[in-house]
């Protein structure tokens, strides 16, 4: 038998005007399918019919949770969450028919389609929150849905590290140097980034570049780009790579590109080679060195006939700093390593430690940038 939310949900759909509706008319829906609930039951049945109508459904209260920072659907059964760096299962329990309804409410309003030709969809919430869908036959046992709420609150890099390396990356950012965030999945990579960009001077001109916008600049003058996959209707997919290029022809005095996965390497490292200084952008690695390595294989897939050799000397000139963060025990995030970018006598790019989260270790040996642009 269907829940009480969805008859209820199908009889207003089926008596709807057109208009909205208020709780008071949802309320008369509800006794006419339930007509002994009490007023708290009745104001509970309400609350979930709005949630399913206007929001995201059962899983609408734990994205209005602030300790949430996941919400796991992994098929049919209970729906888990991290909250406060733990995972726990919830209390919600969706079936088929619920998700399904999720997933159209996510990918509806984008233009965009989930289904077995379209099995892996990559979504966002009007509130910036990332969504990912996996379906079936892809997903063995039923549709996946994996959101990553926006961080609705700032965080500062005294979050992330001690008094000294906070002086120590917001001077590396007013001064222009080039900086790459590395870490894991979860590691924090794009809060660090935003707290990072809090540090911007006033009055530059940002371009930011995403695969679905997260970020949230305090400066005045920001511009967000987003990439789009292909549409349903036809329209090609605009990627990181395209708006990396686009976004040299804007007059950029900084651009911060969200993260770097692919081919885009490679442009990236052009710009940060053609006068656009300051730059800064997030890659998954498990270190320092590692992030180098990766950059380098992804520029030497980037489509363009290079040599290693040049790919390193560009990586060498455009890459200043490599902030990595990690995930400690719980829910703590924190830098364990700032490092700079230095030259080897065999022509290999390496890093040099100057700090850990703690404090300073050491001094940069090349010269800052002048005038962050």
């Amino acid at each position: 038998m269907a829940s009480l939310e969805a008859r209820v949900h199908r009889r207003v759909l089926a008596s709807a005007t057109g208009g909205p509706l208020d709780d008071d008319a949802l309320a008369e829906h509800v006794r006419a399918e339930a007509p002994l609930l009490d007023p708290d039951q009745l104001a509970a049945t309400v609350a979930r019919v709005r949630a399913r109508i206007d929001g995201l459904g059962p899983v609408e209260p734990l994205l209005a949770d602030p300790a949430v920072t996941d919400v796991l659907v992994n098929g049919p059964g209970p729906v888990w969450v991290e909250r406060a760096g733990r995972l726990a299962r919830t209390d919600v329990v969706l079936d088929e028919a619920a998700i399904a309804l999720l997933v159209e409410r996510v990918v509806a309003p984008l233009g965009l389609r989930a289904d077995r030709t379209a099995p892996i969809v990559d979504a966002r919430l009007p509130d910036g929150s990332r969504v990912h869908v996996v379906l079936a036959p892809l997903a063995v046992d039923g549709p996946v849905v994996t959101i990553r709420r926006f961080g609705a609150t700032g965080v500062g890099l005294a979050a992330f590290c001690g008094p000294a390396v906070v002086d120590l990356l917001a001077a590396a950012v007013a001064d222009g140097l080039n900086v790459l965030v590395s870490g894991g999945t979860g590691a924090g990579k794009t809060t660090l980034l935003n707290a990072l960009c809090r540090h911007l001077p006033p009055g530059e001109r940002v371009v930011t570049i995403e695969d679905a916008a997260e970020l949230r600049l305090p400066g005045e003058h920001v511009v967000r780009l987003e990439a789009r996959p292909a549409t349903p209707d036809g329209l090609p997919a605009v990627g990181v790579r395209d708006l990396l290029r686009a976004a040299l022809r804007m007059r950029p005095d900084r651009i911060v590109v969200g993260e770097v996965r692919g081919a885009e390497a490679f442009d990236m490292l052009q710009a940060m080679n053609t006068g656009h200084g300051g730059c800064l952008s997030t890659c998954h690695a498990n270190g320092p060195a590692d992030a180098l390595r990766r950059v380098e294989t992804m520029a030497l897939l980037g489509g363009v006939d290079v040599p290693l050799l040049v790919v390193r000397r560009q990586m060498l000139r455009a890459v200043d700093l490599v902030v990595h963060v990690s995930r400690a025990a719980g829910a703590s995030r924190r830098v364990t390593a700032v490092a700079e970018v230095v030259e080897r006598d065999d022509d290999r790019v390496e890093v040099r430690l100057l700090a850990d989260g703690d404090g300073v270790v050491g001094r940069r040996r090349r010269p800052a940038r002048v005038g962050g642009a």
